[in-house]
């Protein structure tokens, strides 16, 4: 079977369903109880585990994924360079706790549907995108996945996508971004202000403004399709590498926030 195999398994998340697991059970017992949302999208950051896992989890942890049977996962390349966006065309994806099958019908609909996308296999060997995958396998039971990986391409070019994704029940959208890369702490929280002030006034005009996401190409995405269609968000967590690292000299952002 051709499988898009793991890339940082045992670098940016435990290679061990059983460390994976116990991570998130972990990260649970300092979630407060909540009622779960039926959401549309998840925005969640792509460190390390330890640096931006804990803020990953808290947005997954609140979503009723009874209903979800298909996720889109959108990811900026950090790997190679691409021109619009590719789409994986493997049979299934590999994780530590088991393979999850792709969705080929709806990935091969999407390259034929919209112009920009292709299948690049050098691609998909993307942290953006893979360590969103173990918390897909952790919470949503029996689905398909779409993995989107992009590049040059502009965030209007994904809209129409997101937009048809948003329409059917079945789906969830992940979109992965971190925040502000290596300035103060002072200067991070700065930068990442105006991307969290984006999310929760659903303006992605406001992005604009310094917002210094590195995937800001999806979140300016998902933000106006959800905009077009009047839903709501939230912002569920936000933490820098400062949390983790005690390093207020070069820190990174992590955001993670529902739109339902």
């Amino acid at each position: 079977m051709n499988k898009r195999e793991m890339s940082v398994a045992g670098s940016f998340y435990p290679k061990s369903c059983s460390e994976i697991n116990q991570f998130i059970d972990t990260c649970n017992t300092s979630v407060e109880e909540h009622s779960r949302k039926k959401v549309k999208a998840v925005i969640s950051p792509h460190a390390g585990y330890i640096y931006s896992g804990f803020s990953a989890n808290s947005a997954f942890n609140r979503m009723d994924t009874s209903k979800i049977k298909r996720v889109i996962l959108i990811g900026p390349s950090h790997r190679v360079h691409i021109k619009g966006a590719s789409v994986c065309l493997h049979d299934s994806y590999a994780s530590p706790c088991g393979d999850l099958p792709i969705d080929l019908e709806y990935s091969k609909y999407l390259i034929e549907k919209y112009e920009g996308l292709s299948f690049l296999p050098l691609a998909h060997h993307e942290h953006s995108t893979e360590t969103q995958v173990p918390f897909i396998r952790y919470y949503c039971k029996d689905v398909e996945l779409v993995e989107i990986v992009y590049g040059d391409i502009e965030h209007a070019e994904l809209i129409p996508l997101i937009k048809k994704a948003f329409k059917n029940e079945e789906n969830l959208v992940v979109v992965s971004t971190d925040l502000s890369h290596f300035h103060s702490l002072e200067e991070a929280k700065k930068y990442d202000n105006i991307c969290l002030k984006a999310v929760k006034d659903m303006n992605p005009l406001e992005l604009e403004s310094g917002c210094e996401a590195c995937g800001i190409t999806g979140l300016k995405a998902v933000l106006s399709a959800a905009k077009q269609l009047d839903m709501q968000s939230e912002v569920v967590d936000y933490r820098t590498s400062y949390d983790a690292s005690s390093d207020a000299n070069r820190v990174v952002g992590y955001m993670s926030a529902l739109i339902f």
